[in-house]
C-alpha cells in the first residue's frame, strides 16, 4: 500500500492528478475548506426540512413524482429507497479502476458545496476508497441523463450494505457482499438523511470516469504512436523532407508541428535516413508516412478540446437541485445532462480511430513486397513461413471493428421517465465505446511495433537511429526477431503490453528528452 496521499480541496482537479491516483493508488483525505463548504450547504438543507419548506428531492417524489409531497419523518426513507430502485444496472462489472475514479470523482462533487449532504456522507466515500473497497458496479443501465443513475446507484447501494464489493488486500482480490465488506473494514452502514441519495446519484462520474481513464492513456499513447510511426517510416527508406519545419509552419496546427518535431528527433543521424537522403530513391512516400503530421497531428490538436471538456467537468457540479448557501436558495436545473461528456466521449473515439487506421496502412506497406522491396511479409521463406501476413488482418478488423464502434452515441436519445425526461445524451455508451476503441488502437500499433523491428532488422547492414534502435534493443529480448513461424499471439500481447505501460515511449525519453 502507498503512504502517498491526494487531497481533494478548493483546488481543481488536473489530469495529473487522476493519473496519480490510477497510477499510485494514493490516500484521500479532504482539506478543512472542503468540508467546510460542505457544512454550510448541509446547514441549509437542516433548516429548510425543520421549516417544511417544499424542496424537489428533500421532501418530494423524483421524476414524474416530483409533485408527491413526502411527510418530514419519512425524508430518510425516501433516500434509503431511492437508492434501492435506481440500483438497476446490468452487464459486467466495470473494471475496479474506473469504479474507484468514478468514487473520486462523486467526492470532489460533492466537496464543492452545492449538494446539501453530510461531510459524514463524504467521508463514508473516502473510507472505502483508502480501505480499497470497491461497489461491484454493472456497466450496462445509464442513459447519461438525470445523471448517471443505475452506475451511481450501485455505489450508493453499496454504502448502504446493499450488492457486492470488491475487497483488495496486497495479496489478493475478493468479491463479497458489501455488508461484510463495509463490516470487517470496521464501517458498519450509513444511514442516508435528507438530499443525500438523491446527491449521490445526480451526476455525470460514471462517464467522467471512464473518459478520463480513456484520455490518460490516449495522451500517451500519442507519442508512442509517433515513434512506430518514425520507426516504419525509417524501415520503408522514407523521405524526411515532409516532415520539415516550415512545411508544418505555414499551416500553422501545433498538434501537426509537434508530430512532425517529434519525428524528426527520433530520426535524426539515422544511418538508414541518411543512406538515401542524396538519391532519388523516394520523392514523395504514401500518405501513411508522409501525411503522420497531419494526421497524428490533428488527433494532438482534438484532445486538447476533449481534456478541456472533462476537466471542466469533473471541477463542476452535477448535481440537481443545487444548493446556494450564500444566496439562501435551492434552484434546480439540468447540470446532470451528459451532452457536453457525450459529444466529447464521441469525439475521443474518432480521434483514437484514426491513429489506428492510418498506422494499418503502414502496416500493409511494409509487408508488401512490391513497396517496401524487402521479403513478402517480412519473412525470408515465404510459403513455408507465413510471417505477419494474419497478423495485419488482425490489424484490419480492428480497424474495421472501430468504424462501427466510432458511429456516435450523442446524436440518439430515448424519453425516460414518462417524458419527464424526454432527452438524454448517451454519454456512457459514448465514454465506454472509447475505452474498447483504445484497446483496439493500441493492439493494432503492437502490430505495427513488432513489423517495424522486423522491418529494422532486415535492413542491416545498415542501422536505424540511437532512438529508434533504442526501441528495437528494448523489444527484442521479449520479441525475438521472425525466423521462422511460431506462436505469434504471445509476441503482439508483449507488444501491446510495452505500449500501455508507456515502456516504448520511457525507452526513447531517456536519449531524447522529453518529446511532445
Amino acid at each position: 500500500m502507498t503512504n502517498k496521499v491526494l487531497t481533494i480541496s478548493t483546488d481543481e482537479l488536473t489530469l495529473d492528478d487522476i493519473r496519480f491516483f490510477i497510477n499510485y493508488v494514493p490516500q484521500v483525505e479532504l482539506s478543512s475548506e472542503a468540508i467546510a463548504r460542505v457544512e454550510r450547504s448541509r446547514k441549509m438543507i437542516n433548516d429548510l426540512v425543520g421549516s417544511g419548506a417544499i424542496v424537489y428531492g428533500v421532501n418530494t417524489g423524483f421524476g414524474k413524482f416530483a409533485d408527491v409531497k413526502i411527510n418530514k419523518t419519512e425524508t430518510a426513507e425516501l433516500q434509503r429507497r431511492l437508492v434501492l430502485s435506481h440500483a438497476a444496472g446490468v452487464g459486467d462489472p466495470m473494471p475496479e479502476d474506473i469504479v474507484r475514479l468514478m468514487m473520486l470523482l462523486k467526492i470532489k462533487n460533492l466537496s464543492l458545496g452545492h449538494s446539501g449532504v453530510r461531510k459524514e456522507t463524504v467521508q463514508f466515500l473516502v473510507d472505502m476508497l483508502n480501505k480499497r473497497i470497491t461497489p461491484v458496479i454493472p456497466s450496462k443501465g445509464s442513459v447519461g441523463a438525470s445523471g448517471d443513475l443505475a452506475p451511481l446507484g450501485h455505489m450508493a447501494a453499496a454504502m448502504l450494505g446493499e450488492g457486492q464489493c470488491f475487497v483488495r488486500s496486497e495479496e489478493e482480490i475478493r468479491r463479497i457482499p458489501a455488508s461484510k465488506a463495509l463490516q470487517k473494514a470496521g464501517l458498519g452502514q450509513i444511514r442516508f438523511e435528507a438530499k443525500e441519495g438523491l446527491a449521490l446519484l445526480n451526476g455525470t462520474q460514471a462517464i467522467q470516469a471512464f473518459g478520463l481513464w480513456t484520455l490518460i492513456h490516449t495522451t500517451e499513447l500519442l507519442t508512442t504512436a509517433d515513434i512506430i510511426g518514425a520507426m516504419s517510416l525509417e524501415a520503408l527508406l522514407g523521405t524526411l523532407t515532409a516532415f520539415d519545419a516550415r512545411i508544418q509552419q505555414v499551416r500553422n496546427h501545433p498538434g501537426q508541428e509537434q508530430t512532425a518535431s517529434n519525428v524528426r528527433t527520433l530520426l535524426q543521424n539515422s544511418p538508414i535516413v541518411q543512406s538515401h537522403r542524396d538519391s532519388d530513391h523516394k520523392v514523395q512516400d504514401a500518405y501513411s508516412l508522409r501525411c503522420i503530421p497531419q494526421v497524428h497531428g490533428a488527433v494532438r490538436d482534438g484532445l486538447q478540446h476533449v481534456l478541456d471538456v472533462f476537466t471542466r467537468e469533473m471541477n463542476g457540479v452535477t448535481d440537481n437541485p443545487l444548493i446556494f448557501p450564500q444566496d439562501g436558495e435551492v434552484l434546480s436545473g439540468g447540470n446532470f445532462h451528459g451532452q457536453p461528456l457525450a459529444m466529447s466521449a464521441d469525439y475521443l473515439g474518432i480521434l483514437l480511430a484514426e491513429l489506428a487506421g492510418i498506422s494499418e496502412r503502414r502496416i500493409e506497406h511494409m509487408l508488401d513486397p512490391a513497396v517496401s522491396e524487402m521479403a513478402g511479409f517480412l519473412t525470408k521463406e515465404g510459403g513455408l513461413n507465413s510471417g505477419f501476413m494474419i497478423a495485419q488482418v488482425t490489424a484490419a478488423a480492428l480497424v474495421s471493428e472501430n468504424k462501427v464502434l466510432t458511429h456516435p452515441a450523442s446524436v440518439d436519445s430515448i424519453p425516460t421517465s414518462a417524458n419527464k425526461e424526454d432527452h438524454v445524451s448517451m454519454g456512457a455508451h459514448a465514454a465506454r465505446k472509447a475505452k474498447e476503441i483504445l484497446y483496439n488502437v493500441q493492439n493494432v500499433l503492437a502490430v505495427e511495433l513488432i513489423c517495424a523491428c522486423q522491418a529494422l532488422d532486415l535492413r542491416a547492414p545498415l542501422i536505424p537511429s540511437r532512438a529508434t534502435g533504442a526501441v528495437l534493443d528494448r523489444v527484442r529480448p521479449e520479441i525475438a526477431h521472425w525466423k521462422d513461424d511460431r506462436f505469434i499471439h504471445p509476441d503482439m500481447m508483449k507488444a501491446q503490453e510495452l505500449i500501455h505501460q508507456g515502456t516504448v515511449r520511457s525507452i526513447v525519453e531517456e536519449i531524447t528528452g522529453a518529446l511532445y
